[in-house]
């Protein structure tokens, strides 16, 4: 039995960060991350300011800074641009430190904390915090998930009472939304029909549809009368000028333009949770809540309509070179048109000549013309070798890949050995309960991690197999190419990587083994 001894282990513990401090003194490569949750002005300036406290920080230690890496998002979300760059930064070695106000400014939930440390004790990245809660350059890394974990209570406790907030406010009858919908504007929380030509557009939307038309014919009517879209009337960097079908559903399904305030329609349960649906029972409805712009009777028409057209509409017909088929333009894809039996670009099709020209090709043409490459290239080239080839490569993926997979179902069974030892501790008092709990939730991430990667290994050898099974069959059908008339889905995607059509409907084919012919 080991017995530990408060007294050595503070001297040890003392000599340890002296020669951390002594060996990190200097030469610093510094990364700073700085980050609000919002981009309303006053915290703006809590940006500049956290900038230039780890400035001058970086300069009375003659620390040199890498980086400054800047977030304006809320620190429970695990995809975050600033936060992943910081990262793959780190993985390379750019940098050895990093800065932060505390620790809730690199995440605010506890898998994400823990993925974090593992990451710097891996690249032997330091991490200092200006609160003083962490500081691993004098080894102070041990309450990295307790923090971890504190923050995250905070943060679901401030998402509560916001929620609790909001939905106060909707049944004072204020409008929660940040932006208001298209035809109105925003005062004191409050919706007001806007004197221009937007709610006309509105009106005019739900006559067209009532009168027959789609969500895409209307889209493309509008955008060829050049009326500037919702993105563009709030002046968006990226706003496009084309409306969307997408746009005109929005428009149609929204119940705040029969004068009738509908909110806390979803809600997310936990700060790191996606956010659902709410049940129809807790919405909070306020009837009259400002000037309408469309009678109850006519938007409830409209909304039956919506669902009798997507009852009856039937599934779209795949045709043979969807989803292969590009405009060499604009780079859109190309619609099949039953009545020309052939291809038209996707922008032409949806928004008119105004966006593009049709670039035409006919379905037979563009099969005979990939049929006669093909057996030309028959002719010339050893396809059986090419294919024995690929066939050989997925057997070697395949072995591999459960190879992998073994190595994963071991790691997955040691963790859970280890949870089976932890609870063991805990009934010894070995461990305190926190520690026990923080440790857990760590293991249950990487089993969770793990058994994600089984999934993928697992579809991967499948998928492989299949593959395989295509090949060989594949093989079959080439050394009938010479007296092929009819080109296969199959051998399509096989074969041919992407197609572009010219305006002049000629066409520009990108075949997958190009390379391997030019070397056979």
């Amino acid at each position: 039995m080991r017995l530990v001894f408060a007294n050595n282990l503070n001297k040890q513990k003392t000599n340890e960060n002296s020669s951390i401090e002594t060996r990190y003194s200097k030469n610093l490569k510094v990364a700073i991350l700085v980050r609000v949750s919002t981009a309303k002005e006053e915290q703006k300036s809590s940006l500049d300011t956290q900038k230039k406290i780890f400035t001058r920080m970086c300069e009375e230690n003659n620390w040199e800074i890498y980086d400054i890496y800047e977030e304006v998002e809320s620190g429970t979300r695990t995809n975050r641009k600033g936060l992943n760059q910081l990262i793959n930064d780190a993985k390379e070695g750019k940098f050895n430190l990093i800065l932060a106000k505390e620790l809730s400014r690199l995440a605010r939930n506890v898998p994400l904390a823990y993925q974090l440390r593992e990451i710097l004790n891996k690249h032997k990245v330091h991490l200092k915090t200006l609160d003083g809660a962490i500081d691993t350059l004098n080894g102070d890394l041990d309450k990295f998930g307790l923090y971890a974990w504190i923050y995250e209570q905070e943060s679901q406790k401030t998402s509560n009472r916001l929620k609790q907030t909001f939905r106060a406010r909707a049944k004072e009858g204020e409008f929660n939304g940040s932006e208001p919908p298209y035809g109105y504007y925003l005062k004191d929380k409050k919706l007001y029909v806007r004197d221009d030509y937007t709610p006309e557009v509105v009106k005019r939307i739900f006559n067209m549809y009532l009168q027959g038309k789609g969500f895409d014919a209307i889209a493309r009517q509008l955008y060829n009368e050049s009326i500037p879209t919702p993105a563009q009337l709030k002046g968006k960097s990226n706003a496009s000028d084309k409306w969307h079908g997408s746009t005109i559903k929005v428009i149609l399904t929204n119940p705040h333009y029969t004068g009738t305030l509908v909110q806390c329609r979803d809600t997310k349960p936990s700060v790191t949770d996606k956010r659902q649906p709410l049940p129809e029972s807790e919405y909070v409805i306020i009837e009259n809540a400002h000037e309408p712009l469309i009678s109850i009777e006519m938007f409830n028409t409209v909304q039956e309509l919506i669902i009798s057209r997507s009852r009856i509409r039937p599934q779209a017909e795949v045709h043979l070179f969807t989803n292969t088929i590009f405009c060499a333009d604009c780079g859109r894809g190309m619609h099949f048109k039953k009545n020309r039996k052939g291809y038209v670009c996707g922008n032409f099709n949806k928004h008119g000549s105004k966006a593009c020209s049709d670039h035409f090709i006919k379905e037979r043409e563009l099969e005979e013309i990939i049929l006669n490459d093909i057996k030309s290239i028959a002719q010339q080239m050893d396809l059986d070798g090419l294919i024995d080839r690929v066939i050989k490569q997925l057997e070697s993926d395949t072995k591999n890949n459960t190879n992998r997979l073994s190595q994963v179902e071991q790691n997955i069974e040691k963790l859970k050995k280890q949870k089976v030892q932890l609870t063991s501790l805990l009934a010894d008092n070995s461990i305190d309960i926190e520690e026990y709990r923080l440790t857990i939730e760590e293991i249950n991430k990487k089993i969770n991690d793990l058994m994600s990667d089984k999934l993928k290994l697992e579809k991967s050898k499948d998928q492989s197999k299949r593959e395989r099974k295509n090949m060989k069959k594949l093989k079959n059908e080439l050394k009938e190419y010479i007296h092929f008339n009819k080109l296969t889905p199959e051998m399509l995607h096989r074969l041919v990587d992407r197609i572009e059509i010219k305006e002049d409907g000629s066409p520009k084919i990108y075949y997958r083994f190009a390379n391997d012919f030019l070397n056979e």
